[in-house]
């Protein structure tokens, strides 16, 4: 043990934040898990052919699921889903509600990003008239759900919002719909439709995994140089006996 003197409070930091910069890394590696399963069920299910709405609702797991509508829009009860920022662009996003006339059940519809470069000037949209045939799949938010955001928020429509809970919107228009939001595909209805499914890849989860470690690698090394050379050190000092 005279080779290796860290001193005891060098000892304490390391025992405190290696097991910590460890935990970090481990914990990034299975987000990084997590996120190629979330991305494997998500390209299988868009490959799967659309089901109807009775199907979906008998899902114990419609998360990502295609789905086949036939119906048509609600115009007056238009949301605007604020804060979308897309190429460094802000923007929204446009939820309507839709009436699916073969499962006889209201969806709301994420018709897509559009601009919004002007607060003073609300965002120009137009809804398609009559009966529509739409594909869209189903969304299903990481926090377990939206938020109506009631509070200050005017009564007239469309209705600026920061978040939208589809139970609360149904309740609110005395309607039967589902607790979902549905996003369209790309066609005549819908707006830009790029969205990213997983707000971090699994390679970022990767890196920071790999900057955890190095920093518990670099903190494990500075341990080790600094016991060893506090020990040559003591080896090193003059001896005071006297004579």
């Amino acid at each position: 043990m005279s080779a290796f003197r860290p001193g005891w409070l060098p000892s304490l930091l390391v025992a405190m934040l290696l097991p910590g910069l460890l935990g970090l890394g481990i914990w990034q590696l299975q987000r990084a898990e997590e996120k190629r399963g979330l991305l494997a069920s998500f390209e299988a299910r868009r490959q799967a052919e659309p089901v109807g709405l009775a199907q979906l609702e008998r899902s114990r797991d419609p998360a990502y699921r295609r789905v086949r509508l036939s119906g048509q829009f609600d115009a007056e009860h238009s949301l605007l889903l604020d804060n979308r920022i897309r190429d460094g662009r802000a923007g929204v996003e446009l939820l309507q509600p839709f009436y699916d006339q073969p499962g006889g059940l209201w969806v709301l519809l994420n018709r897509g990003w559009l601009p919004w470069p002007d607060r003073r000037t609300p965002p120009h949209f137009t809804t398609p008239e009559g009966a529509l045939q739409l594909t869209a799949w189903v969304y299903v938010a990481p926090s377990g759900g939206l938020q109506l955001q009631d509070a200050g928020q005017p009564s007239g429509w469309p209705r600026l919002i920061g978040a939208v809970e589809t139970e609360s919107l149904w309740r609110q228009l005395g309607r039967g719909g589902l607790p979902l939001e549905l996003r369209l595909e790309p066609g005549p209805a819908s707006y830009r439709v790029d969205w990213p499914v997983v707000a971090m890849s699994p390679d970022k989860h990767l890196g920071y995994a790999v900057q955890w470690f190095a920093l518990a690698a670099a903190l494990l090394g500075l341990f080790i140089y600094l016991g060893i050379h506090n020990a040559r050190e003591s080896r090193h000092e003059p001896s005071h006996r006297p004579a």
